[in-house]
């Protein structure tokens, strides 16, 4: 049996964080990871065409390149190399316009002021906030609940971006923070839609605060991409911790996590393989297979298994992959070409297909994220064509189809390629052309994407909803808002909690930290 001073389960983002703050701490550790690669849901591969690289479920990384964790880590040092779009983000509308988001503010407010005058002042001004209060916003969101520090850094700058008008900024819907602060829905578009990359209704309460983070950070440090692929993020993690002395095993699936006398004590494999913990395991693990999972049921608080019935996952997630034989033809090229590009044809529209998301039917115009890779990083295919892909959540429990299809959310190999066929002709809409340059395509539903990453249970890429019920000391159920467990010595490191999704390594930061603060403390009492 080998023993190390932690054992992380799972090699994604998370896990990987975790395992390198406790190396440089001093600790010994030992990373499992159940796939034969590590990642996670960031990873990428080979498997639509050979002369294509597809990101395999994440493409775009603001929260990384924001997260002072992973900045810290200097993995550029260990062969990570960020590219940039020459633009973050655009939304194309009907008549062809462009709603674009540039690095440059100046060259975002001069576009929005060409569609609205006034707009670009507007922006320039919201961009004047975020650089008094962002940084502290950020570290707010990142650290554990009450996020103390960075809420009072938070406190001191309130009253230089307005105080509690800001407050109410923070809070407001998505859609409400628009019309507020701008007369075009160009910045309105770009908010609403970044808002759209969690599952709050564009007309709830916390979908502001989404969309004005996810698109004041790809106006300060963009939305890049790993050169070569995604994967070579989570490689780069992985670089770091084995240079540090741990140990990352991949193909090593964890089947039980050992408790006694309410406290952790080491892992078991599926090959029977016992591994000692004397200080900690960390679970980068979905809580659905973390409580009365991995630990056993008999091993759970009452507590946490009744607040774990009413735990809410994230709605479910379809993703299409294309290897294009040229770019997409969109209707009208636009002046900078985005990385990431929205599809709606309207804020409507958008907060329609949000809200019918939320009551368990499926769009039946659904909105798409969608990513041009090879512009984005022109290593990821042959030159002339485009690496794409779109995305767009579906619900857990279907209960109806908006479209004429009847799916039934089966998300069988059938079902999969009529709603690929819907989401490739919106698309099609705004970019007149577009399936005739589809080499080769790829549909990823929830059985895929679970089969890839246990963590993505039933196609769920975020560990659990992010709406407010279940956020701060609600997750992943009340009065479990931090990394610590009911269970001695045993961490909850994965998106299920808080802060929740995303790749910024918050949750694994937090159950690092958490892990060293235990041990110093038991240090000092007798015993």
């Amino acid at each position: 049996m080998e023993t190390y001073d932690a054992v992380v389960v799972g090699a994604g983002p998370n896990g990987l964080v975790a395992a390198n703050h406790l190396l440089d701490r001093g600790w010994s550790v030992l990373v499992l990871e159940a796939q034969p690669e590590v990642g996670g849901a960031v990873r990428s591969d080979r498997g639509l065409h050979p002369d294509f690289v597809q990101d395999t479920c994440s493409a775009f990384y603001p929260l990384t390149a924001a997260s002072p964790f992973i900045r810290a880590m200097s993995l550029e040092e260990h062969g990570l190399t960020w590219r940039h779009a020459p633009s973050v983000l655009g939304h194309p509308r009907p008549d062809g316009s462009w709603a674009l988001l540039h690095r440059d503010r100046d060259v975002s407010a001069a576009l929005m002021d060409q569609q609205h005058a006034g707009d670009g002042d507007a922006w320039l001004g919201l961009c004047a906030e975020w650089d008094r209060i962002g940084d502290q916003l950020v570290r707010a969101l990142l650290t554990p609940f009450p996020p103390v520090k960075a809420g009072l850094g938070m406190l001191a700058r309130l009253p230089s971006v307005g105080g509690l008008g800001f407050v109410k900024t923070l809070v407001m819907p998505a859609m409400g923070l628009g019309r507020e602060r701008f007369g075009g829905d160009g910045p309105r578009l770009l908010i609403a839609g970044n808002a759209g990359h969690a599952d709050i209704p564009l007309n709830a309460p916390g979908s502001g605060l989404m969309g004005l983070l996810m698109t004041m950070l790809g106006q300060t440090v963009g939305f890049p991409v790993p050169e070569g692929g995604a994967g070579q993020l989570a490689e780069a993690l992985a670089r770091r911790a084995r240079s540090r002395g741990g140990v990352v095993r991949c193909s090593a699936e964890v089947t039980r996590i050992d408790v006694e006398g309410g406290r952790a004590t080491g892992v078991r494999s599926a090959d029977g393989e016992r591994c000692a913990a004397t200080h900690g395991v960390l679970a980068d693990v979905n809580a659905v297979n973390l409580y009365g999972g991995l630990v056993a049921e008999e091993d759970v608080p009452d507590r946490v298994l009744r607040g774990m019935r009413r735990f809410e996952l994230d709605p479910s997630t379809v993703k299409v992959d294309w290897a294009l034989d040229g770019p997409v033809p969109w209707q009208t090229r636009p002046a900078y070409a985005p990385g990431t590009v929205h599809v709606a044809d309207s804020l409507s529209q958008m907060t329609e297909a949000t809200s019918q998301v939320a009551s368990g039917v499926i769009p039946d115009k659904p909105f798409l994220l969608m990513g041009q890779m090879t512009t984005s990083d022109p290593t990821r295919s042959p030159a002339g064509t485009e690496s794409s892909w779109a995305y767009t959540h579906v619900p857990q429990h279907v209960v109806s189809d908006a479209g004429e299809e009847g799916l039934s959310g089966r998300w069988d190999h059938d079902e999969l390629e009529r709603f690929a066929d819907r989401v490739q002709a919106r698309v099609e809409a705004l970019a007149p052309g577009f399936s005739s340059r589809v080499r080769a395509r790829r549909v990823l539903g929830p059985h895929e994407l679970e089969s890839i990453d246990a963590n993505l249970v039933g196609g769920a890429i975020n560990g659990g909803t992010s709406q407010l019920h279940q956020e701060l000391f609600f997750r992943p159920v009340p009065g479990l808002g931090r990394a610590e467990t009911a269970i001695g010595n045993l961490y909850l490191a994965s998106a299920s909690a808080h802060p929740g999704g995303g790749v910024h390594g918050a949750p694994g930061m937090n159950a690092a930290r958490a892990a060293v603060a235990h041990r110093r403390l038991s240090r000092l009492l007798p015993g």
